[in-house]
């Protein structure tokens, strides 16, 4: 069976990509031109590499064409930085994907599987842990834009047939995220620490997250292309919440010294708290996050540690 990721060369699709070729699974990938693949780790000789853009019909025609079952997890916006440009968040987001399931319907694409966000789609809590059928008011253009590609799957579905699923994760983190980039809070505050520069806080510190090794999350991936169940919307996180300050305490207890931390004023987006109810993925599924917290931040320090040592080497 052959599977399109789209959005593969990056953070979870490179994971996502060495997963399913364990399983047995052909591996195609949809990216843009002169990414870094798989962040620059060896990328594999079989997985099938498609050049371009997933809002251009003619790229993912061409990407999805003899695929049965498509992963999508482009996106072209951050949920910090969405509110700047919503036009742009709708024009490329929203209307690529519109795009991306017309050419999966013409195709007959078995399943679509989409990487929704359980981080931004809820919006402020009523109660916590959040479950899937908790009210949808995002504060921000990305959680906006990510709950009208969920509509428009349930669209797709009614109207063609086409099969989809959705999974609302939480706060993924691990190996190959980004350092230096805007999103995922674990990596930044890691590197920094490790570089020994203050730590930027928005607000006091005590927003809450529910943070995911990216090894569980793409074991929800896998199991959900095969999932024949009547659910179509699955939280994906660990159940459990940490603040900003609990963060930066697991990172002190780990390299055993303090870190120096700069607080700005809080962000009008940033929810109080947001930790998901994973009860129906671990019925339905029976899937469990099987790495705490503490053992996921190793290994991304593990890893993160080589890559500095790497690169100093490189430079000397």
């Amino acid at each position: 069976m052959r599977c399109l990721i789209i959005g593969g060369g990056g953070f979870l699709g490179s994971h996502l990509a060495i997963g399913l070729l364990a399983q047995g699974y052909v591996v195609r990938v949809l990216d843009r031109p002169n990414l870094q693949r798989f962040e620059g780790m060896q990328c594999p000789d079989s997985v099938e590499w498609y050049e371009g853009d997933f809002v251009n019909h003619d790229d993912l025609s061409a990407a999805i064409s003899g695929c049965d079952i498509l992963f999508h997890l482009a996106w072209t916006t951050l949920p910090k930085s969405s509110n700047g440009n919503p036009i742009y968040d709708v024009e490329t987001n929203v209307l690529g994907t519109l795009r991306l399931l017309e050419v999966a319907s013409q195709q007959k694409v078995r399943k679509v599987i989409f990487a929704s966000s359980g981080g931004t789609v809820y919006g402020i809590p009523e109660r916590i842990p959040i479950s899937e059928s908790h009210p949808t008011q995002p504060l921000c253009a990305y959680g906006i834009s990510k709950l009208m590609a969920e509509k428009y799957l349930y669209l797709h579905h009614a109207m063609t047939g086409l099969d989809y699923c959705i999974l609302r994760l939480a706060n993924p983190f691990g190996e190959r995220q980004k350092p230096t980039g805007s999103q995922g809070v674990v990596s930044v505050f890691l590197d920094k620490a490790l570089r020994n520069e203050k730590i930027e806080i928005w607000g006091d510190g005590s927003v809450v997250r529910d943070y995911i090794y990216v090894g569980d999350v793409i074991d929800a991936f896998i199991k959900i292309a095969t999932y024949t169940g009547e659910h179509r919307v699955f939280n994906v996180g660990s159940g459990e919440g940490k603040s900003l300050r609990d963060v930066v305490i697991a990172i002190e207890t780990m390299l055993g010294r303090k870190i120096a931390c700069a607080f700005s004023p809080g962000r009008s987006f940033d929810v109080p708290s947001n930790v998901l109810d994973i009860s129906k993925i671990r019925t339905e599924l029976r899937w469990e996050p099987r790495t705490s917290f503490n053992s996921g931040l190793f290994r991304m320090l593990s890893w993160l540690s080589l890559k500095c040592e790497r690169g100093n080497k490189a430079i000397a």
